[in-house]
Formats: structure tokens, sequence, C-alpha cells
């Protein structure tokens, strides 16, 4: 017993560390394109201009498309046995709206995922 606290006690200051880690889901949303976008927009054209969407949704003879893209930044500090952990997830969105003649009727668009940040575990950056 006396050699495993012996070890525990040696292995201890190789228990604390600190890591970064991003996770990025998409490709980014290019604001150069979106502002191209403009109402009577065929679908093939936005098809052109934006890739394919991650989503379709039916609304009966109408349809709306999503676009996103993800970007997580999680910033952790391990002290002994304990770990604390901070984790800031900010998204790019695009929906658009196609009427029933396959035409761009109105979109909207929040661009927020390039403001993730690395942020301590005990700090608040949204003060």
């Amino acid at each position: 017993m006396r050699t495993f606290a012996l070890a525990a006690l040696l292995l201890l200051p190789l228990a604390q560390g600190c890591f970064l880690t991003r996770d990025t889901t998409n490709q980014p949303l290019q604001e150069e394109r979106i502002v191209q976008l403009g109402p009577g927009l065929s679908s093939a054209e936005v098809l052109e201009l934006l890739g394919g969407p991650m989503e379709v949704v039916q609304l009966g003879r109408r349809s709306a498309w999503r676009y996103d893209h993800q970007r997580t930044k999680r910033t952790g500090l391990t002290l002994f046995v304990v770990t604390a952990l901070n984790t800031d997830t900010q998204e790019d969105r695009l929906w658009l709206f196609f009427n029933e003649y396959d035409r761009l009727a109105a979109f909207g668009s929040t661009l927020q995922a390039s403001s993730s940040e690395w942020v301590l575990p005990w700090v608040d950056s949204h003060e």
C-alpha cells in the first residue's frame, strides 16, 4: 500500500494540464455570396451560387432550404482531480424560402460562427 501511495504522489504532477480544442461542422457561409441573393432567383441559380443545402423542407408547393455552419471552441484546465471546462459554440445559419414557381421569395441569415472564442473556464466572455 505504501508503494502505491508513493507512486500516486510521484505521478500527481502529471495529472495537471490545459487544453484547447476546436470543432467545425460544414463549410463557413460566405457573406460575399449571400449578398448576391435576391428575390426572383431560381433554385438552380441559388445552387450554383451556394451549393447544396443541408436541409430542404417542403411547405406545400413551396420549399425552404437551410444552410448552416458551426464552430465550437473549448478550453479546459485540469488541476489534480478537478477539471474546469468552457465551451463556446457559435453558428452561421441561412434560410431561403422559395415560392411555388421555384423562385426565391425571401431569405434570412445570421453569421456568428467566426465569433466563437477560447475563454478560460472561470471567465464569462459575454459580460
